[in-house]
């Protein structure tokens, strides 16, 4: 039998490892004086293993709410005569400024430090007994390492009390002290995110021997010092950094770098412009760059090929057929482009062979794997773009969006907006059309990630999540003064993501079932509807999820009544004027009005709005969209739509319903085009066309997509010139 989707058995080594930290006291240890943990005397561990112990139990204490972290774990790696620690890698709050310490008689090579935001100043002393072996040290997002903690000077000893250890870090005096003097065998540094306070330059001038250096998001004075490594450099991430012409005149005298980072997080608020004058100079100045992202940049001049003179054929990485005029200059394709939230990203020909953007799957996910562990602002933008994959398109590469969604939810379990974005991905990725493909233990990793990360957010989830959530799924048995539904007012506060993906969750789980549609009514979902629309009149994303929903419950036809009320019929007309997310809020609330059209007119028992008047804004909405718009939303079935096509009580309903079909199948004809033929639609739009009722315009839309369903027959391989491909994202 074949193996599934993330079937590959852990190896023997990582088994291991794992059961020993969850059985420290059975295997390696036992309990010392005051019930402090110590490493048995007979036990000698290389680097290999102490490397991989350490690095295990971190990524254990953040992914896994059932371990239990050991106080003195550090500890157990003081004595470099028993263990031996070469490459570690320490992230989040969780590292204190005494684990450091208690490994300092170790020979580091590596020493990765990502936000650790407890270490004050007291861990620059350790960072400098490292300083004879380290070759590479990342200090990424330690905010407080360059201050003391409550004042304690820098030169503490080692017996300082740690009283202070478990309150939370605040800044003192910043520490003057530090230098780099003597790390002499430092190879590559990360300083991203240094505080504005403490200056790169003088900071640096020391090193003598870096070859890679990241400054992402810290404030330079000047680059002019950069040029002291004008012949050792290889790699400079300058992410967020404030770029100008001295800037750039630097980085041009760095000929030897081969992996260049001018990008931005966004394109708001910048004076510097990525001119293709200035693109075309780096390509012929830096001649061995095989890696170059300029993601964020907004590009002036014209630096792409017109689309009619671009080079013919299949998509080509060749520098002498490229859509982007600067990269002709390239010898050879590069190996990595960062393209993302440019306009250069969606041209054809890119000589890349690893491109990060949004016109593809393929370039979302290499944001995703490029971008998640320094960058979750860019991280959380593509997996959102991703979601919008796996819910309206398909995701082709299911295993690799599987294991990236899952590596940014463990590395960033305490960032909001990755876990609820990422869980949202996973809902999606993890649905009945991808489940067969996937194994027992891969679906097991999933469930793991997400109950981390609603560990994490409970509080926050529970308070803006639960009134939306907790309606829709198995009944409690409670009457109605019990119910665990929405209270009135309990939407006060904020719109954040939590309450767009419950609305979209609820918007998939009520889509052809009745009994979920009934209970969203019951538990006063209406209410609470007309409360998010009032407090959060700007939300498009909101308001695209809301009224999909009730799209669904317009499907049930025992369930319309309860929309027949003059307030709710006033708002979906109101609402058929938004231009909210292109068309979808106008063109969704015209469908739930059509579904009540459908009913007839001896329903309609309310004086205002008057039903004629309804159907007259229903008409002028229909006639204001563009047919060709491309959709956020995905039909699995088109038998809620097609029920409206053979009737005369309601034309407006079944132009509606014409419009609908037509946009799709000519816009999608690949995916939609069998899909209406299989369903008999075809039969439908025949009697439309017999009923004296429907409209002239009616009647030439529905020979329209009658044509195009004729076209796809005869030539299935049609995909209307590739535009299937992208659909339209989420913002």
């Amino acid at each position: 039998m074949a193996a599934k989707a993330g079937d590959d058995p852990d190896s023997l080594m990582t088994l291991a490892t794992v059961f020993c930290l969850r059985n420290l006291r059975k295997t390696m240890c036992y309990q010392g004086f005051r019930n402090k943990l110590c490493m048995r005397a007979d036990i000698f561990l290389p680097s290999e293993i102490c490397d991989k112990l350490v690095n295990t139990y971190m990524e254990l204490v953040h992914t896994d709410s059932n371990f239990e972290p050991e106080e003195s774990f550090f500890q157990l790696f003081s004595d470099p005569r028993s263990t031996r620690l070469t490459r570690v890698q320490l992230r989040e709050d969780f590292v204190r400024d005494r684990d450091l310490e208690a490994i300092r008689k170790q020979d580091l090579i590596e020493l990765h430090l990502t936000y650790c935001n407890s270490l004050s100043s007291r861990s620059l002393k350790t960072l400098s007994s490292f300083r004879e072996t380290l070759v590479s040290l990342c200090l990424f997002g330690c905010s407080n390492i360059f201050y003391r903690k409550g004042g304690a000077p820098l030169a503490c000893t080692e017996d300082s009390e740690d009283e202070d250890e478990d309150v939370p870090t605040a800044r003192q005096a910043l520490e003057t002290d530090f230098s780099f003097q003597g790390f002499n065998r430092l190879r590559l540094l990360n300083l991203g995110q240094l505080p504005d306070d403490v200056e790169a330059e003088p900071l640096l001038r020391p090193l003598r021997s870096v070859t890679a250096l990241d400054l992402s998001n810290v404030r330079l004075q000047g680059a002019a010092f950069l040029t002291q490594w004008r012949e050792r450099l290889a790699s400079l991430v300058l992410y967020n950094v404030d770029l100008s012409e001295e800037v750039v005149g630097t980085v041009l005298e760095l000929v030897n770098l081969r992996h260049l980072d001018l990008s931005r997080e966004s394109r708001r608020n910048v004076k510097f412009k990525m001119t293709r004058k200035i693109l075309t100079v780096l390509v012929q100045r830096l001649l061995h760059l095989v890696s170059l992202d300029i993601s964020g940049h907004i590009m002036l001049d014209n630096c792409t090929v017109p689309h009619f003179e671009e080079a013919v054929g299949r998509p080509s990485t060749e520098p002498c057929k490229s859509s982007i005029y600067p990269l002709q200059e390239l010898k050879r394709p590069l190996q990595f482009l960062g393209l993302y939230d440019t306009t250069l990203c969606s041209v054809t020909h890119i000589p890349a062979y690893k491109v990060t953007g949004s016109k593809n799957e393929d370039q979302v996910l290499n944001a995703i794997e490029a971008y998640t562990e320094f960058r979750p602002e860019l991280a959380h933008k593509a997996i959102n773009q991703l979601f919008d994959i796996a819910r309206i398109q398909h995701c082709s590469q299911l295993l690799r969006a599987l294991q990236l969604v899952i590596a940014a939810l463990k590395c960033h379990k305490y960032d909001k907006s990755i876990q609820v974005t990422g869980s949202a991905a996973l809902f999606y990725l993890t649905n009945t059309e991808y489940r067969g493909d996937q194994s027992v233990r891969l679906r097991r990793d999933v469930i793991q990630v997400v109950l981390n990360g609603m560990e994490q957010y409970q509080e926050v989830t529970v308070s803006q999540g639960r009134g939306l959530s907790q309606g829709v799924g198995h009944e409690s048995g409670a009457g109605p003064e019990t119910s665990a539904g929405p209270q009135p007012g309990c939407v006060c506060v904020q719109c954040d993501q939590v309450m767009e993906f419950s609305w979209s969750a609820l918007w998939n789980i009520t889509d052809e079932t009745p009994d979920n549609c009934q209970m969203f009514l019951n538990c006063r979902g209406m209410s609470l509807f007309l409360e998010c629309l009032e407090e959060f009149p700007d939300k498009q994303e909101l308001h695209r999820n809301m009224l999909g929903l009730l799209g669904n419950v317009a499907e049930v036809k025992s369930l319309r009544p309860q929309l027949l009320t003059p307030q709710f019929i006033t708002v979906f007309s109101n609402l058929l004027e938004s231009k909210a997310d292109g068309i979808e809020v106008s063109y969704n609330a015209c469908g739930v009005l059509s579904h009540i059209m459908f009913d007839g007119p001896q329903v309609w028992s309310m004086e205002e709005p008057r039903r004629d008047a309804v159907m007259d804004r229903m008409w002028d909405a229909i006639q204001s969209w563009d047919v060709s718009s491309r959709r956020n939303i995905n039909y699995r079935s088109f038998e809620p739509i097609l029920r409206l096509l053979p009737q005369s009580i309601a034309p407006v309903s079944q132009h509606w319903a014409t419009w609908a079909l037509y946009n799709l199948v000519s816009v999608y004809p690949s995916k939609y085009c069998p899909l209406l033929i299989k369903e008999g639609g075809v039969g439908l739009l025949e009697k439309v066309l017999e009923l004296d009722s429907s409209q002239p315009e009616t009647k030439e839309m529905a020979r329209k997509v009658m044509e195009q369903c004729e076209n796809f027959k005869e030539d299935p391989m049609e995909t209307n010139n590739g535009q299937e491909a992208n659909y339209g994202q989420r913002g």
